[in-house]
């Protein structure tokens, strides 16, 4: 399990930290080294299925995912992690999390009830302020088993913070919300795309390296969408399979991210159990690279470490955590990393 070259070491360079779900016997979230746990959970972030960190606040917004739904506050100090909120969101199983570019407001996607909260963020202590501002979506799609009602699955902001953007899986659209970040004020929705029915749209993903393209997985469907971004509209450019071509086993999407460059995209598939990488274009444009073994079983998240040239992958079924290695062309290498971790279902640095 010891990694033995001399790349930097995530214990020493960076903590590393597994969001859990309490369904699947997590207890918190855990610290994990390179040799694998390196002590007890911390108990006050439960259910942690996503968060995002604030470098305004040295703060860490993590989600509790549970039927009536929270939003954790918390700190990780020199003597370990304080929870300096808990606060309800107004929703149901929140599942996603993002802050505006200014760092003044949060936003949290709530997948069982299908709405969006916005928090407004105390100026000073990045606490949120009052009750959240909450939007329900309406409306359904063809699947009868997972699209009978909204389910809002991910939310972020814009490039130009001009806009909210939320995928919702059960309606088949992304919506857009005109978004004042001083007022902290949302305008009225705007399908912003509606994509083929039944596909599910899941996360959706803006590039700086390509600001005027955007990149969404339909979960249902298992496709990557390249989108052109014209004002708050998202056209479609291409789909790509996230799939190898003639494979035909039960497959769902689950996570898209990027390296730093900005010129590889990677999704993860949950059933044909992989890490799919894609080459992109000076013009935005995708183009598949590789199909990786992610080594476990249904890759609910990753997370790329640039400086250590790894990629973390949580795989939720089976509750283990793997790591792979990151060549210099972007493509990824198996290694013998895996870890048991109760309930696993996301992961963050602190």
């Amino acid at each position: 399990m010891t990694l033995p070259d001399p790349r930097p070491d995530f214990d020493t360079v960076r903590s590393l930290w597994i969001g859990t779900y309490a369904g699947g016997g997590g207890a918190g979230i855990y610290p994990l080294g390179r040799t694998g746990l390196l002590g007890a959970p911390y108990p006050d972030a439960r259910n942690a299925s996503f968060g995002t960190y604030s470098s305004r606040f040295d703060l860490h917004y993590l989600v509790d995912e549970q039927d009536n739904g929270a939003l954790g506050v918390h700190r990780r100090t020199a003597s370990g992690w304080v929870r300096l909120a808990h606060v309800p969101v107004g929703g149901a199983a929140p599942c996603h999390a993002a802050l505006d570019r200014t760092q003044s407001c949060v936003a949290v996607a709530n997948y069982a009830s299908g709405s969006v909260s916005l928090f407004r963020l105390d100026p000073r202590s990045g606490l949120p302020i009052g009750q959240p501002t909450v939007h329900a979506n309406d409306g359904s799609g063809p699947d009868p088993e997972r699209q009978q009602s909204p389910h809002a699955h991910w939310v972020g902001f814009g490039l130009d913070n001009q806009f909210l953007y939320v995928a919702d899986l059960g309606t088949d659209e992304v919506l857009a919300f005109a978004f004042d970040a001083e007022r902290a004020t949302l305008g009225e929705p705007h399908t912003a795309l509606k994509a083929v029915p039944g596909s599910g749209p899941r996360h959706l993903f803006f590039q700086e390296r390509h600001p005027r393209s955007a990149y969404l997985i339909c979960e249902l469907d298992s496709t990557l969408l390249a989108l052109d971004v014209q004002g708050r509209d998202l056209k479609p450019r291409m789909s790509l399979s996230t799939l190898p071509a003639g494979w035909h086993g039960a497959n769902i999407v689950a996570h898209i991210g990027a390296n730093a460059a900005g010129d590889r995209l990677y999704v993860s598939n949950r059933g044909h159990d992989s890490i799919a990488v894609f080459a992109v274009n000076e013009g935005g444009d995708p183009t598949l690279l590789q199909h990786i073994a992610s080594g476990g079983v249904s890759p609910r998240f990753f997370m790329v470490l640039e400086e250590e040239n790894r990629m973390i992958v949580v795989h939720e079924r089976d509750q283990r955590v793997t790591m792979l290695d990151i060549l210099p062309d972007g493509t990824l290498a198996p290694t013998d990393f895996a870890v048991h971790v109760p309930g696993a279902a996301y992961a963050f640095v602190a």
